[in-house]
């Protein structure tokens, strides 16, 4: 017996275990079984449960005294009594059978529909007739009230067999479909439905004998492309009908409404093959060829699913039990039993005390008496010199090992385990006495938390006019609206967001790096060890300015351009030493600087930098400075002046002072043309005697 659980929910299968090889003599199989570790544990519950080949199909008679199933090869049917857990007869076909129907309520009645179209008719003696269908059968059900038992396959029609006068009637004759895979007959009011192959269900009244309505499922499923014929259906009630589509998805449907109440999907894209429902538990119970689903029909969610290693054909359930029972592509066929869909039924009470005695077993031996721990674990403990005595026993990756011996070792092993909890403890006793740096006055809003967090950041802050707006943002009713309504949430995903949360790490990031520029530049620049720029080109040697000086009486050529920056006026002079030009040796690349004394060379200098400085250094600053750069290559040599303006020492500047000329032209410039201007008096005079 193997035991799974899923959600909970703990599933028995009833045939688990290794399997014996037929071919064995009796003897050996005996032996062979007790030597079986899990002997002791494997239950039987029906004796030679199985087929020779593949079992096919399933059943349970409606006296639920037999179960009959078919398979092959040979093709045949197993009729099992429960009563005596033992095979009661076994009958051969001469093909094989792809669905049957019990006619009775035990098993004296049966009828076989065959692959090749033949339909044999069985009493208890054996087969009673024999006969044929026109078209390849698909699914047969049969109708009590007028002993009819029907057929659908691969033409639109519904065939007629009438048991009582042993011949065929007018069949049903379906208008749009081209093929049907299912039928059923609700058991209250006798209506007949049938899914078709294109994905319709279609209902057909016994006493019209007409088609009194049909149903688009496949127009219901909008996530497939593929057309979903209907290869399953069941009534639960006289309104409720349950849909299997090819698609694997099962719908529950009011059949006075055209929508479906509920759609379940099980994810692998598999014809379901046959749906029940237990009505106690509001359990459905849906199968295809990988699994049989347990789900609940209001909330539509899993309650346990049933694997097999191999496909499954058809299931039956005992009718208010959790047993069932399975046809599969092997020659097992596998009972299997949940307790919590319903108890064990009466032929097989035995299964509920089993199970709980099975189930304090496995809980104590696994949990009370041992523990499973790693090889490092192991090592951790100091006990990896038991490593392959009685003492562990190896399992999966690790070992299990005695509950009792491992607490020992575990003490022993973490003798400072009391320290250890000691300082923890004061540590978490040291840190609930201490209060956060920051105390939140009252709770975050529901929305825009994150909004609400930073403003009660900058309500503490050194910052008077932060703290005050943001003091006014969160006392103010006028932005209450802002934190209460979800409508006023901030949209993250939002073209707009983005474009500005940009800009604002930009802006914070340039924020940032003005604070750090503040602070260097903030620094004392007469400090020992540390240098400007100006200390860094005023601490020239003597000898390179006595050779710049040499070069620069050489100078012959005059200013050719004129350059006006924005931070001041600086006269730029490129002139080439023409005399110089044949003493340059091998072709090398010269350097020279010359910096006259209380010169300024950063010209750009930034607004921050020169704020920071005191007011005495500023003034010298601006006085009037030179500054000469020589430049020497293989090609010739140039050379640049750069000429800052400062103050006068009349006060005033070089802007100041150019400002004045321009005025003082202007003046001049409109004197000028006042003496050029002639009078227009006299023109004006005789052009108005004209006119009079």
């Amino acid at each position: 017996m193997l035991v799974t659980d899923i959600n909970n929910v703990k599933i028995y299968n009833l045939s688990g275990g290794k399997s014996v090889p037929q071919w064995l003599t009796e003897r050996k199989q005996k032996k062979a079984s007790k030597k079986n570790p899990d002997a002791d544990r494997h239950i039987e519950l029906i004796q030679d449960f199985d087929m020779p080949g593949v079992a096919s199909c399933i059943a349970i008679s409606p006296d639920g005294q037999y179960i009959l199933a078919t398979g092959t090869y040979k093709p045949r049917v197993k009729c099992f009594e429960v009563c005596n857990l033992s095979l009661k007869f076994e009958r051969c076909f001469d093909s094989e059978v792809e669905k049957f129907a019990i006619l009775s309520d035990d098993y004296s009645k049966i009828a076989f529909l065959h692959a090749d179209r033949y339909v044999e008719i069985h009493a208890a003696a054996g087969r009673h007739y024999r006969l044929r269908i026109p078209k390849f059968g698909r699914d047969l059900v049969y109708h009590k009230p007028t002993c009819d038992l029907l057929f659908v396959g691969t033409s639109p029609e519904i065939y007629r067999l009438n048991m009582e006068r042993g011949q065929f009637l007018l069949p049903y004759a379906s208008e749009t479909a081209s093929a049907i895979d299912s039928i059923t007959i609700n058991p209250e009011h006798q209506l007949v439905c049938v899914g078709t192959q294109d994905g319709t269900i279609e209902a057909w009244d016994y006493r019209d004998k007409k088609c009194c309505g049909t149903l688009d499922v496949a127009a219901n499923l909008q996530s497939t492309k593929d057309m979903a014929a209907v290869t399953a259906l069941q009534f639960k009630t006289g309104l409720t009908l349950a849909a299997g589509t090819s698609t694997g998805h099962v719908m529950l449907f009011d059949i006075r409404a055209r929508n479906p109440i509920a759609v379940k999907d099980h994810l692998n894209q598999l014809p379901i093959k046959k749906i029940r429902f237990q009505t106690d538990q509001n359990s459905v119970y849906s199968l295809d060829s990988a699994m049989l689903k347990i789900w609940d029909e209001t909330s539509l969610k899993q309650k346990a699913c049933i694997e097999s290693r191999s496909n499954f054909n058809d299931f039956a359930h005992f009718p208010g039990s959790g047993l069932f029972m399975f046809a599969q592509e092997d020659t097992k066929m596998l009972p299997y039993y949940i307790p919590s869909e319903g108890p064990a039924p009466k032929w097989c009470s035995f299964l509920d005390n089993l199970v709980e005695e099975i189930a304090s077993e496995s809980v104590q031996n696994v949990y009370d008496d041992y523990k499973f721990i790693t090889k490092q674990e192991l090592a951790e403990l100091k006990l990896d010199h038991l490593e392959g005595t009685q003492m562990l026993r190896a399992y999966m990756h690790g070992f299990f090992i005695n509950i009792r011996l491992y607490n020992k070792a575990k003490a022993v092993s973490d003798s400072f385990a009391f320290d250890g909890f000691r300082k923890e403890k004061i540590r978490k006793q040291i840190e609930a006495s201490r209060p956060a740096r920051l105390q939140l006055k009252s709770a975050l809003p529901k929305v825009n938390r994150e909004l609400a967090q930073h403003l009660m950041q900058e309500e503490h802050m050194s910052n008077a006019k932060r703290s005050a707006i943001a003091k006014g943002l969160l006392g103010d009713d006028r932005f209450k609206q802002m934190f209460d309504n979800p409508d006023f949430e901030i949209d993250k995903q939002a073209e707009d967001y983005r474009l500005l949360s940009a800009v604002l790490k930009r802006a914070d990031r340039d924020k940032a790096r003005r604070k750090e520029n503040v602070v260097v530049t903030g620094l004392d620049e007469e400090e020992e060890g540390k240098s400007t720029d100006d200390d860094l080109y005023s601490e020239k040697s003597e000898s390179e300015k006595e050779e710049t000086d040499e070069e620069m009486q050489e100078v012959e050529v005059p200013v050719r351009k004129k350059v006006n920056e924005r931070r001041g006026k600086t006269a730029v002079r490129e002139i080439p030493m023409a005399k110089h030009e044949e003493e340059a040796e091998d072709g090398g690349n010269e350097f020279s600087l010359n910096v006259e004394e209380g010169a300024n060379f950063d010209i750009i200098q930034p607004a921050k930098k020169i704020q920071s400085v005191s007011l005495g250094k500023r003034v010298n600053k601006l006085e009037h400075a030179t500054t000469n750069v020589l430049f020497q290559n293989g090609v010739g040599r140039r050379e640049i002046t750069f000429t800052t303006t400062g103050r006068s020492k009349d006060g005033k500047s070089g802007q100041d002072r150019e400002r004045a000329r321009y005025q003082s032209e202007l003046k001049k410039h409109k004197e000028e043309r006042r003496q050029v201007i002639r009078s227009a008096k006299g023109v004006i005079k005789k052009t108005i005697m004209k006119k009079h």
